[in-house]
């Protein structure tokens, strides 16, 4: 990979999961403002504060680097926030399922980007970091697992939706 694809892969990497770890902040908020179990508050609380350490991580590289955020910031605010909500008033089984759903698609995402960083020495502490935040991005959706989400009603759809969603919120953070 030359210098200037690198440099742009980089820039890539960072800027979507700047804005995925934003949306996961805003989606665990919404869920935070309706969920009414105290114990499911709680869950939902650890998994939020992870998001929020992964979250200033990359506001810290946005800035180290001089990379712009997405230009969709707005969007991914006000979308994540009504994602969670809503599975939040749906029921605790649905907002899991939401975590289950985007998780697996952060994963995978993760993933991809791991391969190539591998290939990047100059990368070592950024690779680090991304398989760290992988791992708890894993253990959301064991946790999500753990707490009947694939009990929640319409599961297979409620996942597929928010699945493609996921995937296309990616797909346009990456270029816009």
């Amino acid at each position: 990979m030359s210098k200037k694809n690198d440099k742009n892969f980089i820039e890539q990497v960072i800027r979507v999961n700047h804005a995925g770890e934003f949306g996961a902040k805003r989606i665990y908020e919404g869920q935070i403002k309706y969920l009414k179990n105290d114990d499911d508050l709680e869950t939902v609380k650890h998994m939020y504060n992870q998001e929020l350490e992964h979250l200033d991580f990359f506001n810290k590289e946005l800035i180290n680097r001089d990379i712009r955020p997405t230009l969709l910031m707005p969007l991914w605010n006000k979308l994540g926030f009504l994602l969670g909500a809503v599975t939040a008033k749906m029921g605790t089984k649905s907002a899991m399922a939401c975590t289950v759903a985007v998780e697996e698609v952060i994963e995978e995402h993760y993933q991809q980007q791991i391969e190539k960083l591998k290939k990047n020495p100059k990368e070592k502490a950024l690779l680090n970091k991304i398989k760290k935040f992988q791992q708890e991005e894993a253990e959301h959706k064991e946790i999500g697992i753990k707490h009947d989400a694939l009990e929640s009603p319409g599961y297979t759809i409620l996942n597929t939706c928010i699945k493609r969603a996921s995937k296309c919120a990616i797909w346009l953070s990456k270029r816009f």
